[in-house]
């Protein structure tokens, strides 16, 4: 899927964004469906009549041709939007349609200036946010063209050319071509089979139903009268996954003209809100409930106690705009936007911007042992009989059932395969050729291949996890005789696997059968019955050198790492000790099949390891950490992850997971690695803490201000600074800030997991915001009593004065919110923060000596005044800094 960054916009005007589409020549939901549905009914050849193709696929002129006449296989709202969109997304939110609707009431008020000022606040928000989304999904195509999904689908050079199977990206697909599926493919399109195995397809994304639903190829005589597309058994549809088995099919429909296409449109755009943007919603509006509150009482202070409603109005109208954040989608935007960028020079990619935030959040991870904790390499240790001996035909036929599936080989198949002699040994292909397979899947944990031994006698080879397989052999291999399974030699066989798994060997348990050759050409589980075991394979994955490191990082960071894995508990502890994991309390998944909801959230907190897991059960477990309020991130890589990573508040994958599983995660790492995962837990926490930043400072600032101009509106006979002027103060205070998502954040900030906690917010605004009032007015009294600031011929030099202390302290109020420790001495900001806000205070303190200070009716200050402001500003930073240390230790809060 393409990726596109999402912003926060109403319904409504998403709306407006289809005016700027090309018209698209797409069938509505209903042709979809009838369409598709007449494919159901229709015989392989006839679809292949149809759609000019064949089994062996198309041929590269047809595909060039047919590209050119469906375009990519993508679905509408998946497609990269173009840079108006970028722009209109940028300029439609709450604050710039509240700022726009003050300026054009100013406009017609006459308040030509004002109307100026709020549209250039307007535009630097705007122009800002619109250059950093466009700039960080530029990156992001290119992050993501780095974990494409591809499928495996059959194509030929020309006419002449022999079929081949080839990997191609999902887009590429086009109708008529001939595709291969195994268990861990994501659907690309919708298909009609043309023959299956044990096929077994996820459509939860379509029907919301977890159980898998079995397909299978249609013949003439089995043609259905059903009406409902997606009960067809030989459909498969866009979107949906293969659990088990393998299937060939053809394309009959792509990007909107499948199923999930037709739907998709209805809806396009839209998705459903996250945590992140709950909690960007809640300060927003309370900041605009804020506003919409006081701005009706500025109005009427001054208009009954100055007299001139009309003045009022403008100067209402200004404090409304100073109540704005109109900055906080910026920042929001260019926050997440650098951390996706910084996060991916960790090899780290975001696929869901908004996830950050989740990423910073997670305080429990749940990750599988292979490849994570160990180095997803492995070994074929040893090949054993089940007296503990050295056994080459155990060994043997472990290859011959490798060698012939045609699932997914996992990496134990591929261990067993780097034993290339063995090919030669056994004479592949003329001492033995494939007749069939039954495929593996997660409830019989087994799978087999069947090979004709001679023309007189089919041998069934079936190898699989050790328990499951003990319930289908009623034989074993005694000292080279096959002797009746006795309770005896059974012991004896679990007493060696468990030897192996107590020296971190994972086993299969290899066994066979001879049957009769029959004329019939299907084979299924049910066939796997009286069968003889023969001894053991045993692999060895060793622990990552890093692993260590790695845990005893994320412990740093507050993180509990918990291991979920299908594996049994023996092997999986013994890593687990390996790498530095507490391994004294183990629940396995029968024992959790057992518990009900209450007790098993009640055990999962203090348990590290979850063994033999169904792909529920891993659902099921961090569904309850989540319920016990933990905020659960999920690092799986396989078919039997996918549930696990949906559910988790953020799913991570890998680049060379199953499609499935990457289609199911929000972030994914380039290397499997949990040292690599630390950088973006890291990253996403500074990412948080710029964001918060600046909700404090305005949270905080909105609410001391608004004191301010309330006193100075009741008790002075003039307005305490003109609108024109606290629009230009906005202005300046604005631009002092669009550097915060480049500050440093405090190591303490990051060694903790951090939540949206609106009440502390609120908390925060009541306590540290009027700290700002107590400062003005002391200043209203110095300009007052000691400049003689207190008449209305002298109201410019009150004026000018409120502006320089107003500008000053709200813009060093950025520095001393920005951390809990001492601003300047145990906390700079970074570079860029500093220059802007040093910038902006000497332009507010040189603006009263310019001719634009004088367009705006400012008076040069006297020297003095500077002392008075500078021991202002000083008490000032002193209080707030008291007062933010006691309101840390009394609330334990600090965002």
């Amino acid at each position: 899927m393409r990726f596109i960054i999402h912003g926060s916009i109403t319904p409504m005007l998403q709306s407006l964004f289809s005016l700027f589409r090309k018209p698209e020549n797409n069938q509505t939901e209903k042709k979809v469906t009838e369409t598709l549905l007449a494919y159901s009914q229709k015989i392989i050849p006839e679809i292949f009549m149809e759609l000019e193709t064949d089994e062996r696929g198309l041929v590269g002129c047809e595909v060039k041709e047919r590209f050119e006449k469906y375009g990519f296989n993508e679905i509408s709202y998946e497609r990269p939007p173009s840079w108006y969109h970028f722009l209109f997304r940028s300029y439609f939110n709450t604050f710039n349609i509240l700022l726009t609707a003050l300026g054009l009431l100013s406009y017609f008020l006459g308040d030509l200036d004002g109307t100026i000022i709020i549209i250039a606040m307007v535009m630097l928000s705007v122009g800002i946010r619109f250059f950093q989304e466009l700039r960080s999904h530029i990156a992001a195509e290119k992050l993501k063209a780095m974990v494409s999904t591809k499928c495996t689908v059959i194509r030929r050079g020309d006419r002449q050319s022999t079929p081949t199977k080839i990997e191609v990206p999902i887009e590429n697909i086009v109708p008529g071509d001939i595709i291969f599926l195994s268990a861990g493919d994501m659907l690309p399109a919708d298909v009609c089979l043309i023959s299956s195995k044990e096929l077994f397809v996820s459509q939860s994304s379509l029907t919301g139903e977890a159980m898998p639903v079995e397909k299978h190829e249609l013949t003439l005589l089995q043609q259905s009268k059903c009406t409902n597309l997606i009960e067809m058994p030989n459909m498969c549809f866009y979107g949906t996954n293969v659990l088990n088995g393998t299937a060939l099919a053809v394309v009959v429909a792509t990007g909107n003209n499948t199923f999930l296409g037709s739907i998709a449109k209805k809806v396009a755009g839209y998705r459903p809100l996250t945590s992140f943007d709950i909690g960007i919603n809640r300060v927003s509006w309370l900041l605009i409930r804020f506003m919409f509150f006081m701005v009706p009482v500025v109005l009427l202070i001054n208009g009954f106690t100055k007299g001139n409603w009309f003045e009022a109005l403008l100067f209402a109208l200004s404090v409304a705009v100073g109540l704005i954040p109109e900055m906080l989608p910026m920042i929001v935007t260019a926050n997440l936007a650098i951390g996706a960028i910084k996060m991916a020079r960790s090899k780290v990619v975001v696929k869901r911007l908004n996830s950050i935030q989740n990423f910073g959040a997670m305080n429990v991870l749940c990750t599988d042992k292979t490849g994570t904790l160990t180095q997803d390499r492995i070994i074929l240790e040893k090949h054993l009989s089940l007296e503990g001996e050295i056994n080459e035909e155990v060994l043997q036929y472990g290859y011959l059932n490798s060698y012939y599936q045609t699932g997914l080989k996992n990496l134990m198949d591929i261990a067993v395969l780097e034993h290339a002699e063995i090919k030669q040994q056994i004479h592949i292909g003329q001492a033995y050729s494939k007749v069939d397979e039954i495929p593996f899947d997660f409830i019989r944990r087994r799978m087999s291949v069947v090979v004709e031994k001679s023309p007189q006698v089919h041998l069934l080879i079936c190898k699989g996890a050790t328990e499951e397989m003990m319930t289908v052999c009623s034989s074993a291999r005694s000292n080279g005789d096959v002797v009746p399974m006795t309770d005896q030699i059974k012991q004896q066989a679990l007493k060696l696997m468990d030897e192996l798994n107590e020296d971190g060997l994972r086993v299969l348990a290899v066994a066979y059968k001879e049957m009769p050759a029959e004329t019939r050409k299907e084979y299924q589980a049910k066939d796997e019955h009286s069968l003889i075991l023969m001894g053991f394979l045993a692999f060895l994955d060793p622990p990552k050198q890093s692993a260590n490191l790695a845990i005893e990082e994320l412990q740093k960071l507050n993180i509990q790492v918990k291991v979920l894995t299908g594996d049994n508990a023996i092997v999986t502890r013994r890593i687990c000790k390996w790498v530095g994991l507490n391994v004294d309390k183990v629940l396995n998944g029968p024992e959790i099949e057992a518990l009900n909801d209450s007790e098993l959230r009640s055990r999962v907190d203090d348990t590290t390891i979850f063994a033999k897991l169904s792909p529920m059960q891993k659902a099921r477990v961090i569904s309850m950490l989540k319920t016990n309020g933990h905020t659960v991130g999920f690092l799986g890589d396989g078919i039997n992850d996918a549930p696990g990573l949906k559910e988790a508040d953020i799913g991570i994958s890998v680049d060379t997971a199953v499609d499935i599983a990457k289609e199911s995660a929000d972030i994914i790492m380039l290397e499997k690695s949990l040292l690599f995962l630390k950088e973006g837990v890291i990253e996403g926490r500074r990412t948080f803490g710029n964001i918060i930043k600046y909700i404090k400072m305005a949270v905080s600032s909105n609410f001391g201000n608004v004191f301010s101009i309330l006193g100075a509106s009741a008790l002075f006979p003039f307005l305490p600074m003109m609108p024109l002027q606290l629009l230009v103060q906005n202005l300046l205070y604005d631009i002092s800030q669009i550097t915060i998502p480049f500050d440093n954040v405090d190591s303490e900030f990051l060694k903790k997991p951090r939540k949206w906690d609106p009440t502390g917010i609120a908390k925060f605004m009541i306590f540290i915001g009027p700290i700002s009032s107590i400062f003005d007015y002391t200043t209203f009294a110095v300009l007052w009593y000691v400049f003689g600031a207190n008449s209305v011929e002298n109201q410019a030099l009150f004026q000018s004065g409120w502006f320089v202390e107003g500008l000053l302290s709200q813009t060093l109020i950025v520095h001393m919110i920005r951390t809990q420790k001492i601003p300047f001495i145990q906390s700079i900001a970074s570079l860029p923060l500093l220059t802007t806000t040093l910038l902006i205070m000497a332009i507010g303190i040189s603006i009263p000596y310019t001719s634009v200070g004088a367009s705006l009716g400012f008076v040069p200050l006297p020297g003095e005044f500077y002392y008075w402001l500078a021991g202002t500003l000083i008490c000032y930073c002193v209080l707030v800094q008291i007062v933010k240390t006691w309101f840390i230790r009394k609330f334990q809060f600090w965002l």
